[in-house]
């Protein structure tokens, strides 16, 4: 079987004549021109899944779909993704005028297929021949440009969304994994808890003996969690091993085990020797135990609540981030502050994966800006991820705001090699990139400046040197600022 004729070149195919008078844009051709389509196309047919272009190869015609359906997928590079589908009627390939070179995508058939093609080495002599088509082809490749770059500005938007949830899932791993463990402390020490209040029973501790445990539980209650955590390694180390060494004195039981917890409440060898002052020797072990056990309880709670604490913070800046529950077809009052710290929240695991320091200089009396939220967001997601991209192990980035003749200013900066002066002016062209082949569609810095520019009125400027690359955002804080394309 002829690779390009296929199992669907069979007696009883619709004449190619007729086929083409089918497609839209050549229904009102005159027969001469129909018959030079005829005459000088080459029919190409295809089985399912094979394939008619491969990406890289030299873009060397335009097809017209006559039956079936092409699919174009790019399949080389990190960001592979479907691209296109062209149907029975439409016209796709090279067209006349149009500036590619090789094939953007591996395209495949969809079904038994039925091509039409014109090679590109005839594109002059069909357009002498048939006049009309040449302002036709030219709305076609303006409507496939403008369709190409509405998918890749999603594809965009679905990368970037890709890394945030990425790293949003692990910063919720940590708390989440911190709350499992909680709870399966709290559930051992409620389970110890009355053995612990039976043995003191047994030792036969005394109502005044009593009241100075609860003194001494209320007491580390108050310092748990906090003094423990304010100690350096080394100092924590050092304490508890003093403590241990105390309790080992008075002949308690898992001193080791012990010690860790009255550190964490703040507690030193010589407030346990305050308090236990009042307690008889044979009794103290077992108040100590059941004091530990009590004053863990408040730490593992403390744990739970800073777990859930940070859990709940990740999902209102998440929240505030999307601005999932409010309607943003209308400018509203935005805090461009919690705007900023909303999204630096989702690059937090990006962050310390890098090592980076972030640093805030918020103006305290900038004003609202009446603004499209989300879309806001979308510019800070876009510089910060560069940003963050551009800055070396331990490197920083700069997030500031201030007020300049009238207008919020935001400027996020970072002390990477910096952009190459031959470059400062195309880093806003479409599809250019600076980074390595796979790792971006060149499309954010585009998209941000129409956000900034022809949604809010705004301005949008780069500053580079190497240590200090800096993209400065200027926003009206009118409500109605002037819209400009």
């Amino acid at each position: 079987m002829d690779e390009r004729t296929g199992e669907i070149g069979k007696a009883g195919e619709e004449p190619l004549r007729q086929a083409l008078r089918r497609v839209s844009l050549l229904a009102d051709l005159a027969e001469a021109e129909i018959d030079w389509l005829a005459e000088h196309a080459e029919e190409i047919h295809l089985a399912d899944g094979e394939v008619t272009t491969r990406e890289g190869e030299p873009a060397d015609r335009m097809s017209i779909v006559l039956a079936g359906e092409l699919m174009g997928r790019r399949e080389r590079g990190a960001e592979a993704a479907r691209i296109f589908i062209a149907r029975a009627g439409e016209i796709t390939g090279i067209l006349p005028f149009s500036r590619m070179r090789v094939w953007p995508s591996t395209v495949r058939a969809v079904g038994p297929t039925r091509l039409a093609a014109i090679p590109a080495a005839r594109f002059a002599e069909m357009l002498a021949a048939i006049p009309v088509l040449e302002p036709r082809l030219i709305g076609v490749m303006t409507d496939r440009a403008r369709e190409t770059t509405r998918i890749e500005q999603q594809n965009e938007k679905l990368l970037a969304l890709g890394k945030l949830s990425a790293g949003l899932a692990h910063e919720l791993n940590n708390p989440a994994s911190a709350l499992g463990r909680a709870v399966a402390e709290l559930r051992d020490r409620i389970a110890a808890l009355p053995s612990l209040t039976s043995a003191l029973i047994r030792q036969g501790v005394e109502p005044a003996q009593m009241e100075t445990l609860c003194r001494l539980h209320s007491t580390s209650e108050e310092g748990a969690g906090t003094a423990g955590m304010a100690l350096d390694p080394l100092a924590q180390a050092d304490r508890e091993s003093a403590v241990s060494d105390w309790l080992e004195d008075r002949q308690v039981k898992e001193a080791w085990r012990l010690a860790p917890t009255f550190v964490a409440s703040g507690m030193t060898a010589g407030d346990l020797e305050s308090f236990a002052a009042g307690i008889s020797a044979a009794v103290l072990p077992a108040t100590l135990a059941w004091v530990e056990s009590g004053i863990a309880l408040h730490l593992v709670l403390g744990e739970m609540e800073n777990a859930t604490r940070r859990i709940s913070g990740l999902v209102g800046a998440v929240k505030e981030y999307s601005h999932m529950d409010r309607e943003l077809t209308e400018k509203t009052a935005t805090d461009l502050h919690r705007s900023l710290d909303s999204t630096l929240t989702m690059f937090s695991h990006k962050a310390k994966v890098k090592q980076v320091k972030v640093r805030r200089d918020y103006d305290p009396q900038l004003p609202a800006v009446h603004a499209f939220a989300g879309e806001l967001n979308q510019v800070w997601t876009n510089l910060l991820d560069n940003a963050f991209d551009a800055v070396a192990i331990g490197g920083s980035v700069s997030v500031c705001t201030r007020l300049v003749d009238g207008q919020a200013e935001v400027v996020i900066a970072d002390d990477g090699p910096g952009i190459p002066a031959e470059l400062l002016t195309r880093i806003w062209e479409p599809f250019f990139t600076t980074k390595p082949l796979g790792e971006g569609s060149g499309l954010g810095l585009d998209i941000a400046r129409r956000i900034v520019v022809g949604r809010h009125g705004g301005e949008m400027r780069l500053e580079s040197r190497p240590g200090d690359t800096r993209f400065l955002v200027t926003l009206p804080i009118g409500a109605h600022p002037p819209v400009r394309s």
